[in-house]
């Protein structure tokens, strides 16, 4: 079993976070063909994260990083965007898990920690084409989730995939 911990993605810590959504970005990559997004630019770097500031700024949003056995496995970006367009307390903005920590636990604890820590409705979205995600995140909502959990399958404006709204204690 392997020790998870989350640790606070203070302003210092841009430049790794800045890092870590490079291979994040990389990651869905795949999901974007045929579109703009996930292009590489001639630098050979991919757009930077655009609001990635705003975590170290606004109230309502946080920036965490994810370490398995000390070591740095992701991050996690919470706020509270509602992609369903119901109210919300939080939203998992983003979440990565290095592929090194993948499949072993660590991003589940990680997620559930984060959940349980922030207690009120939560709202995750998970785009429609990223198939391997659902599994993972429908595990999170239940193993978090006061009552049920509200399955959208959602195509309009705000968001076009799976949608989990849940209460979390």
């Amino acid at each position: 079993m392997h020790k998870v911990a989350l640790e606070p993605a203070g302003p210092e810590r841009r430049e790794m976070l800045a890092n870590l959504i490079q291979l994040y970005t990389h990651d869905f990559s795949g999901y974007w063909v045929g579109e703009p997004q996930g292009d590489l630019g001639e630098d050979g770097r991919f757009a930077p994260c655009p609001d990635l500031d705003s975590y170290w700024v606004e109230p309502d949003r946080e920036a965490m990083l994810i370490r398995a056995d000390g070591k740095l496995a992701g991050f996690a970006l919470v706020n509270t965007f509602a992609h369903s367009g119901l109210p919300t307390d939080f939203s998992m903005a983003e979440f990565f898990v290095a592929r090194k920590f993948r499949r072993l636990g660590i991003g589940q604890a990680a997620a559930v920690d984060i959940i349980r820590a922030r207690p009120g409705q939560w709202d995750i979205a998970v785009t429609r084409r990223n198939d391997p995600a659902k599994p993972f995140w429908r595990r999170v909502a239940a193993a978090c989730a006061v009552g049920q959990v509200e399955e959208r399958d959602q195509n309009d404006h705000l968001w076009n995939g799976l949608n989990l709204r849940f209460r979390s204690a």
